[in-house]
């Protein structure tokens, strides 16, 4: 346990640039004390003592803002900045070297059974606001952009971004093919085809 709460401080000074002291991040850090609290919850889910688990994830709740199912899986060196907002589901699982900022949910469709949330792979990024939903697979070393919301699986490596998210580069090669500048004004589109149209019908209306 303390050689995972040494690591678990050491990753935040590593990822976030307004860490001053390791008393800060110790007991100042939302992120830091949801995941020790994760690790109480889960000792006691994998004994058995599923309703005292739940009530150490719903308390770290209150008191984080951040919940965690006690059966979520969840690596080292896990980081979550900020955090207020973070949803992690039951049946998530999460890699090493990890982060998540505010508002993200790692959650189900409800379409699904069993397995029904997210697998993130070894030093995913996943952005503020950000969703990801279902049994799907994040790949390694792969980010997901703020406010995207991700419904099928994103290859190691990758940037997406969007609603639903899209990959846009993969290692390091933009692969997206939308033109950013001459994007067609569907406003536009729509006026010229209604001006179409009432063409058509002045026409119809000569010939009667």
């Amino acid at each position: 346990m303390f050689g995972n709460i040494k690591e678990d401080i050491a990753a935040v000074r590593d990822r976030d640039p307004a860490a001053k002291s390791t008393a800060e991040i110790l007991l100042l850090y939302p992120g830091l004390k949801a995941i020790r609290m994760h690790r109480r919850a889960k000792w006691y889910w994998e004994h058995n003592m599923r309703f005292l688990a739940r009530a150490v994830s719903q308390r770290a709740a209150r008191k984080t803002g951040i919940e965690i199912h006690p059966a979520a899986v969840i690596g080292k060196r896990f980081f979550i900045d900020h955090g207020t907002g973070v949803v992690i589901g039951e049946t998530t699982e999460i890699g090493d070297d990890v982060t998540l900022y505010q508002g993200v949910t790692l959650g189900s469709t409800g379409k699904d059974v069993g397995k029904r949330h997210p697998t993130i792979g070894n030093g995913a990024m996943i952005g503020a606001g950000a969703k990801v939903l279902g049994p799907i697979t994040v790949g390694d070393n792969s980010n997901i952009a703020a406010g995207a919301v991700v419904l099928e699986d994103i290859p190691a490596n990758c940037t997406a971004v969007g609603v639903p998210a899209k990959v846009v580069k993969q290692d390091g090669i933009r692969i997206d093919k939308l033109d950013h500048i001459h994007i067609p004004d569907p406003i536009s589109q729509e006026i010229n085809s209604l001006k179409a149209r009432l063409d058509e019908l002045e026409k119809l209306k000569e010939k009667d």
